[in-house]
């Protein structure tokens, strides 16, 4: 029998709450015993069902392929909305979950680039798993080199951006970014953060929906997918972890970890509040 076919009178009495078990974070019923089934009313069965089911099959899945880059202000959306999720760190332990647990999808950047990924068997096995996703049309959210994973396995060209970009850069949405969805209530031009050396060209069915001056494709919809060349979840603290982690590209681009974190803190405010945007768009808007 299937969790989500579970008879309310088989259900013990549950009390959802946020619980962190073997690395695993998600919101889930906490058991307490079971029920007389005269004393439950029909809404409480209901909600009992509904919290079964919750504890199989779960929301969302993040996949982060680096140390450094976590989905940061993201993740703080997804805990305080109570969206349940897993962290999966692809690049120490290959075995991802199966994709059927989850309804949605977000995943994060690498270092790795990406038109080097077939060298790395994490990202081999990752994009194996993730064209899967793709092919079910499960909503995908890109960001940075995750984005670039998306547009590779659309069949687009991920390659070297003419010029790196690290810092804050205004973008501007496209006409068609404009009408977009996932970009509801966004101001035409935003500031962003940047961090990247690499680009990807739109895939064949995907909208340009962001554009930059130094890199000129900075979002693309496809789908229910999502990618995001540029970074509105990353903090000014964040911003400092990547400048000490990556402090040898900063040379490339002329700048100091206080210019990057200073660059970062003046926008933060900004980025904060559209980031918040975009995930509960992401979330309300995709076909969940």
């Amino acid at each position: 029998m299937s969790a989500c076919s579970l008879s309310s009178s088989t259900l013990p009495i549950a009390h959802a709450e946020y619980r962190y078990v073997y690395g695993w974070r998600f919101h889930t019923p906490r058991f307490f015993g079971w029920p007389d089934r005269t004393s439950i009313r029909t809404a409480e069965k209901k909600e009992l069902i509904n919290d079964a089911c919750n504890f199989w099959f779960m929301q969302t899945l993040v996949i982060q392929n680096c140390r450094t880059e976590d989905i940061g202000l993201y993740e703080d959306w997804l805990q305080h909305n109570g969206i349940e999720y897993h962290v999966h760190h692809a690049y120490t332990d290959m075995n991802l979950p199966a994709f059927e647990r989850f309804k949605a999808f977000i995943v994060a950047g690498t270092p790795i680039p990406i038109y080097e990924a077939d060298t790395h068997d994490f990202l081999r096995e990752e994009m194996t798993y993730l064209k899967a996703v793709v092919k079910k049309n499960r909503p995908y959210l890109g960001i940075c080199g995750g984005a670039q994973l998306l547009a590779k396995l659309l069949g687009a060209e991920v390659r070297k951006n003419p010029a790196m970009e690290i810092g804050s850069y205004n973008i501007e949405l496209t006409a068609a970014g404009k009408k977009h969805k996932f970009f509801a209530g966004f101001p035409d031009t935003f500031p962003v953060f940047q961090w990247h050396g690499d680009t990807f060209n739109i895939p064949r069915g995907g909208r340009l929906l962001a554009r930059g001056t130094d890199c000129r494709n900075q979002a693309f919809g496809c789908g229910n997918s999502l990618g995001l060349l540029f970074h509105l979840e990353v903090t000014s603290k964040a911003a400092g972890r990547w400048a000490d982690e990556y402090r040898s590209e900063l040379k490339q681009v002329g700048k100091t970890k206080r210019q990057v974190v200073d660059e970062c803190r003046i926008i933060e405010k900004q980025t904060k509040e559209l980031a918040y945007k975009l995930i509960s768009n992401f979330f309300s808007q995709a076909d969940l």
